[in-house]
């Protein structure tokens, strides 16, 4: 009995998914959000560059582009290809998704400041010209 009804939940959930996707393909409803810009900068210096949000993959998972010049911000971080948002508010970026290059936490105000790799240090900051 719970096998059926399980199996009934699960016929409507994609069904409603079908609906509201207009019946064209595979629902996008989870891509809908749309991308942040963001401002990234090390040690407080002026050098700068661009990371942005991108479309959500999954729960707390979202595809991620950085600007090639944040190389020079911390060698590597250019790779990162996701962005994941933890339960407490703190940010991952990662290659792979899982396994994190840069870690950030919530910082005063609109923004995350890292934590690891403890240095170089960097800020992470909504960029409101967008």
């Amino acid at each position: 009995m719970k096998l059926v009804a399980g199996l009934v939940v699960s016929v409507a959930l994609f069904g409603g998914a079908h609906v509201l996707s207009g019946g064209q393909g595979p629902s996008t409803a989870v891509e809908a959000v749309s991308s942040s810009t963001y401002r990234l900068t090390a040690n407080g210096d002026e050098a700068a560059c661009a990371v942005q949000r991108g479309a959500a993959v999954s729960d707390g998972l979202s595809r991620l582009k950085i600007a090639t010049d944040c190389r020079q911000l911390m060698p590597g971080i250019e790779r990162a290809k996701f962005w994941r948002e933890q339960a407490d508010g703190s940010v991952a970026f990662s290659e792979n998704g899982i396994d994190p290059i840069v870690t950030f936490g919530v910082a005063d105000g609109d923004g995350y400041e890292s934590y690891a790799p403890s240095a170089p240090l960097l800020a992470l900051n909504n960029d409101s010209s967008n």
